[in-house]
């Protein structure tokens, strides 16, 4: 996917469309790698083109291969509520709904005073409801997430300056329809509004139409303004496929503050309420804002520990603090070097690693040594970094669990235990000393979030990498055939979080693993045994004949690979990428681990 697109730089909408082109060409010939997939239906009130052919482009450079269904002009209704329609055969992964407030206003558009202000109130919880029976009937249909856009609130009133004295104003319907939309679906975890009327005011109401384009095709957004959009939905895709980031790795010097501390010393450098430290003191509160929805954090510096370390003690507005950073790598090593050690010391993969650095030079290294991390171009100019950082969208979720919001700091203890496994030479002492606490919990509508979650993430100890949105958790935990069991590891350091997850597909004899899974950062306690062991004491209560376990193997998963022969399960078949492994019940005796201390909820 990359060799169509990284050697071109879409700079018109005709780079888009021919990009396009090449794409579904080499998707047709079977060209494209096999990689993350996603099937996605656009539904609009108006002339859509160009937002697929935009998307596809997009999406094909974030690594997604995605399959599409553009609705007929102002066909959505039909669409949604015929039950032959092609849209309930493509059955999508993700849905799009656009309809434009001039199509939902209609005749009011230009004359809403024609009607009493107690009629208006009526005519927007029409349109609520109206629009709250779509999205219904999307849901049943489909197992789709799906973005819904807001309301542009016109910047134009039939009364002019008067417009904000009247009971229930024009532009007042469309702010009311939005407030009640978002009240609408703020607890879905399938339907997200975008906030349409926000994406205008950003590129300015008044160019967000070209007005011969709206006459002549009823397109009413300009062409122009489409990668901007559809930009904003790769927010949303990329963690539906999870293509989201873990690890912010800073710079320090010019970057965390202003200056060089070797050289400026403590007092010299810019960090503070003034013209030249406010840039970076804002920086920092930003960056502890991520942090505290669970972004890690971690350093990669060329410097004096000890000048770095003077800082994070002693400086008045050193607003984050060595708490904060799951690693630090502050040295004269060079920084492709650090880039691994970080990666390896939180234990997750380079491609969840965004990087921060002021030095170009040192941004372009990184780049091109390792292409997976996502480097960020800082400006020369420091005012300009919080825009920068909130510009990207590689940290965004669909939902934020009670674990991401600790994740930053369970990252960061985790330096401690990492510390004490350092001067341990005995490992089962090192385990028992951890006094770890795992509690098991049978799914229930507080941990399924969690548990999709995992599922999505998780690739380094997972059998079988399959993926599960949180409507399919919720299908499982409903049914009488499926085991579905969380865990969370509690320490003397800290609450980890859940963070293990298994699904068991039951029969009144054999018992299958569907997905059987571990954080990384729990890998090496022994945990994935305490997790076994409560499968096996629940099928020896029903008195299940055999516990079948399935490998599927990847290129993330080796550390998984062995873990039902060590655990004596025998091999039963291999087919491909899959093998599967069975034991017999009533001959194993499997218990937990004596070091680790059991609750059941």
């Amino acid at each position: 996917m990359e060799e169509i697109t990284s050697g071109v730089e879409a700079k018109r909408i005709g780079d888009y469309f021919n990009l396009d082109k090449e794409i579904e060409n080499a998707k047709n010939k079977g060209g494209l790698p096999v990689g993350k997939k996603l099937k996605i239906a656009i539904l609009s009130s108006f002339t859509a083109r160009g937002v697929k052919e935009v998307l596809n482009v997009e999406c094909c450079r974030a690594g997604i291969t995605s399959d599409f269904y553009v609705c007929e002009y102002n066909q959505y209704a039909q669409d949604i509520f015929n039950p032959d329609s092609v849209l309930c055969s493509f059955n999508p992964d993700l849905v799009i709904f656009f309809i434009d407030t001039m199509s939902l206003l209609g005749e009011i558009f230009f004359s809403p005073y024609q009607m009493l202000d107690e009629d208006r109130r009526i005519f927007i919880k029409e349109k609520k409801n109206e629009i709250k029976t779509f999205i219904e009937a999307l849901s049943k249909k489909t197992s789709a997430k799906i973005i819904f856009h807001n309301f542009e609130v016109p910047i134009y009133s039939p009364l002019g300056i008067l417009e904000n004295k009247q009971d229930f104003g024009f532009q007042e319907m469309v702010e009311q329809l939005n407030f009640d939309l978002r009240e609408e679906f703020k607890a879905s975890g399938r339907v997200f509004i975008f906030d349409y009327n926000s994406f205008c005011s950003k590129i300015g109401k008044n160019r967000i139409v070209d007005p011969k384009m709206y006459y002549l095709a009823d397109i009413k957004l300009g062409l122009e303004h489409l990668p901007d959009l559809c930009l904003s939905y790769l927010s949303y895709i990329k963690p539906m496929v999870s293509l989201g980031r873990k690890c912010l790795v800073l710079d320090l010097d010019n970057t965390l503050w202003g200056g060089i501390i070797g050289e400026d010393g403590l007092e010299g450098i810019k960090l503070g309420p003034t013209p030249e430290g406010r840039p970076f003191l804002e920086f920092q509160k930003y960056i502890l804002s991520l942090f505290n929805k669970g972004v890690i954090l971690a350093i990669n510096s060329k410097n004096n520990p000890e000048d770095v370390s003077e800082v994070f003690r002693r400086h008045p507005y050193m607003i984050l603090k060595e708490e904060h950073f799951a690693a630090m790598q502050i040295n004269w090593d060079d920084k492709i070097a650090n880039m691994k050690i970080i990666a390896k010391q939180i234990d997750i993969g380079l491609d969840s690693l965004v990087f921060i650095d002021d030095s170009e030079i040192n941004r372009e290294m990184v780049k091109r040594a390792i292409p997976q991390i996502l480097v960020i171009n800082l400006p020369d100019d420091s005012s300009l970094y919080v825009k920068t950082l909130m510009a990207v969208d590689d940290f965004d979720t669909l939902q934020i669990t009670e674990e991401d919001k600790q994740r930053g700091k369970i990252y960061a203890s985790q330096r401690k235990r990492q510390e004490i496994r350092k001067n341990t030479t005995d490992l089962a002492e090192y385990l028992r000393s951890l006094d770890t606490l795992i509690t098991f919990e049978k799914a229930k509508n507080l941990t399924i979030s969690r548990i999709s979650q995992l599922t999505q993430k998780t690739n380094q100890f997972n059998l079988t990498t399959r993926r599960y949105f949180e409507e399919d958790i919720k299908k499982f935990s409903e049914s009488d055939n499926y085991l579905i069991v969380s865990l969370k590891v509690e320490d003397k350091y800290g609450d980890n979080g859940i963070t293990g997850v298994a699904i068991v597909e039951k029969s009144s004899e054999i018992w299958r693993v569907d997905t059987f899974l571990l954080s990384c950062r729990i890998i090496g306690r022994e945990v994935e045994k305490a997790l076994l062991a409560f499968i096996i004491k629940n099928a020896k209560k029903e008195e299940v004949k055999k516990l079948r376990g399935e490998f599927i193997s990847t290129s993330k998963n080796a550390p998984a690979k062995n873990f039902y022969r060590n655990n004596g399960f025998k091999s039963v078949t291999k087919d491909g990428f899959m093998e599967i492994w069975e034991v017999d019940i009533k001959n194993i005796d499997y218990s937990y681990p004596d070091f680790l201390n059991i609750k059941e909820l």
